[in-house]
Formats: C-alpha cells, structure tokens, sequence
C-alpha cells in the first residue's frame, strides 16, 4: 500500500498533470464566461430574429412539440467562441515558450560537385553523377 502511495504521489505530482488539472480549471472558467456571454446577449438577439412570441423555436406540427433553434444556434456560437479562445491561449503559450530557445542550425551532409555540380556527400571521394574524384571535406 505505501508503494502504491508513492507511486500516485509521484504520478500526481508531474508536471504535466499538473498543467493538464490547471488547464480544465481555466477552461470551465472559459466555458461558464462565454457560456454567460451567449445566453445574455446573443441568444435574446436570436430570439427576437423569429418574432416577439416566438421565443427561439417554432411548434412541429401543432403536436405541442417544439424545436428550439434558438438554443442550437447559441451553442454553436458558444463552441465558436470557446475554440477561438482556446486557439488564441495556445498560439500564445507556443510564442512566449519560444522566446529565449536558441534555434538550432541544420547540419549539412552534402555539397556540390566542383565539376557537375551534382548534390554528393560531403565525405565523398566521386561524385556519383559524373564519377569525377574530389577531395572529402571535413
């Protein structure tokens, strides 16, 4: 039992499990603000586009069941929103974590044939284009 304590002590305690209960905390957050945004000033404005009485939805048939349009469409801009957000959020980590790294240069393993101009190793002896014999480079 105590190696099973110490075992979910150190799996809880990672970073990366940390970031990620971190991240589903600010994105309810996220969610209940912009969840707030739509039902207060964009659904209302859905509302009245179907007129006074209708209220966002519209009676099938006369069978007292409704389809609720109004609803649908504030959680597709919700959505929207929320995966805007979230885009944004993470361009912006992505940007500040490469701030500082230093970029590292790609190592070149070929070079030109002085005689062709073929692409060849650089620790070739004959270029394999024109079989030409050239001196490796280091």
């Amino acid at each position: 039992m105590k190696k099973f304590l110490k075992e979910f002590k150190e799996f809880a305690l990672k970073g990366n499990v940390m970031d990620l209960a971190i991240g589903v905390i600010i994105g309810a957050a996220f969610k209940d603000l912009v969840t707030a945004f739509t039902e207060c000033f964009i659904n209302p404005i859905i509302n009245s586009i179907g007129g006074a009485n209708v209220g966002g939805h519209f009676e099938i048939f006369s069978t007292g069941q409704y389809i609720e349009y109004g609803a649908f469409i504030t959680a597709v801009i919700n959505f929207i929103i929320m995966a805007f957000i979230i885009f944004i959020i993470m361009k912006s980590f992505n940007a500040l974590s490469n701030i500082g790294k230093k970029k590292e240069e790609a190592v070149v393993l070929t070079r030109k044939c002085p005689y062709c101009f073929g692409e060849i190793d650089k620790k070739a002896t004959k270029c394999m284009h024109c079989t030409s014999d050239v001196e490796p480079e280091e």
